[in-house]
């Protein structure tokens, strides 16, 4: 009788706990599933086994604890050991340590689950509750990752729309990015990094911690194998911002990413049905940021460069027209003859058309720099003399910088011995 009564008892001990380990399994999958998060699924273990229960995930930046208000938790010591264990150092397990469960994602240890010393005695199968909440640890991190591809997708998705369709509505820009929780309703600025070396990671985190509501991701430059570049929108968030302060703060940004690679910024766009053309305007001062280098690059911040970087990117015939009418042709002359008429004219209209001063830059003589600008004259059909003609002469070369940056003035100097006119 006693050794019926003794088996009938573990028979029921043993139901017992497979039921309360399924309803435990079944709460903690429930909080996951539901948005209770690993908090919920500690505060459950924690129940079950009678005691503070430690999760932490040091990849993951979770390090967290459930417990009664009055009992005393050290999770930075825990957080120190799970830390060094997964390193493969050395370590000494904590006193407050009971048990511990490990999680697993791909069969890589990626974190601990604990039961702590705590005020009541744990239960004596506290080491199966802990394995549940590692196993609904697990889970929410694959549910975590999974919707964190989905996003890149999205954003990477309306990124590449943005760069290669035209069509796009403003008001469809704002519904997508506003899925992805970004609001462009207000404007925004574009930027662009093209990478030299390999931390893209690093890159999107610098900008999310400066521009939480950015859409930032890295796509193919050209859709062939080759550098890859990052592109963010940077919205104008709050009832403060300003076009000046969303530029500002992109400029910000601009300067601290340029470590990473080359970055071009476009201006700052009320209208979201402008964002695709501020991707090729970014795009654009991009590469001839590539080409030129600083001092072309401190130039193009200018409300001129601006101007016709929009231009170009909206309007390339027209600038290309524009181009032909005032210095192409002194610019083809240059290259035919290895001559100089685009430099002196640069630089007589930078020395304010000051002749004299002109020649002491130019290490010319007076009547050198003289028969220089009457070349100018008879190829373009613009005085540079004249003020009227001045002007689009001056707006020529600046198109010339963007067009062809790699025969900026300030290059042609370098490199090669230049015939006289």
């Amino acid at each position: 009788m006693t050794s019926t009564h003794t088996a009938a008892s573990v028979a029921d001990s043993l139901d017992g706990l497979l039921s309360t380990l399924g309803e435990t399994n079944e709460a903690m999958i429930g909080a996951v599933l539901h948005g209770g998060g690993l908090e919920r699924v500690a505060a459950i273990a924690a129940d079950a086994v009678a005691g503070p229960v430690a999760v932490v995930i040091p990849s993951s930046g979770v390090a967290l604890a459930a417990c009664q208000p009055h009992e005393q938790v050290d999770l930075e010591a825990v957080e120190a050991w799970v830390v060094e264990r997964l390193r493969g150092s050395p370590s000494v397990v904590p006193a407050d340590v009971v048990a511990e469960a490990p999680i697993r994602v791909s069969q890589e240890v990626v974190g601990v689950v604990a039961l702590l010393r705590g005020a009541r005695a744990p239960r004596p199968q506290a080491g199966e509750f802990l394995r549940l909440a590692a196993a609904a640890a697990a889970t929410e991190l694959a549910i975590e990752d999974a919707r964190e591809q989905t996003e890149a997708s999205l954003r990477g998705s309306l990124l590449e729309e943005l760069r290669s369709r035209d069509e796009l509505c403003g008001s469809e820009i704002v519904r997508r990015a506003s899925r992805l929780g970004c609001d462009l309703a207000k404007g925004a600025v574009v930027l662009c990094l093209e990478l030299t070396v390999g931390r893209p990671r690093l890159v999107l985190g610098m900008i999310d911690s400066e521009h939480p509501q950015a859409l930032a991701e890295e796509l193919d430059a050209s859709g062939e194998a080759g550098p890859r570049r990052i592109y963010a929108v940077l919205p104008a968030v709050g009832a403060c911002a300003t076009p000046e302060s969303v530029l500002a703060a992109a400029t910000r940004l601009a300067t601290r990413l340029r470590r990473y690679g080359a970055v071009g910024t476009s201006g700052f766009n009320a209208r979201p049905a402008d964002l695709g053309r501020a991707v090729r305007e970014a795009e654009l001062m991009l590469e001839v940021a590539q080409h030129v280098g600083e001092p072309i690059a401190q130039d193009v911040v200018t409300s001129t460069y601006r101007l016709l970087f929009r231009m170009l990117a909206s309007h390339p015939r027209e600038l290309h027209e524009f181009y032909e009418r005032t210095v192409a042709a002194i610019v083809a002359y240059d290259d035919q003859n290895r001559t100089e008429l685009v430099r002196t004219l640069d630089t007589y209209l930078g020395a304010n058309c000051n002749m004299n001063a002109t020649a002491a830059l130019l290490f010319a003589h007076r009547h050198t720099v003289a028969y220089r600008l009457e070349r100018v004259r008879e190829l373009t059909g613009l005085d540079p003399t004249v003020s009227s003609d001045r002007e689009p002469l001056g707006l020529g070369l600046k198109v010339h910088r963007l067009l062809r940056p790699h025969a900026a003035p300030e290059l042609e100097r370098a490199g090669r011995g230049a015939a006289p006119a």
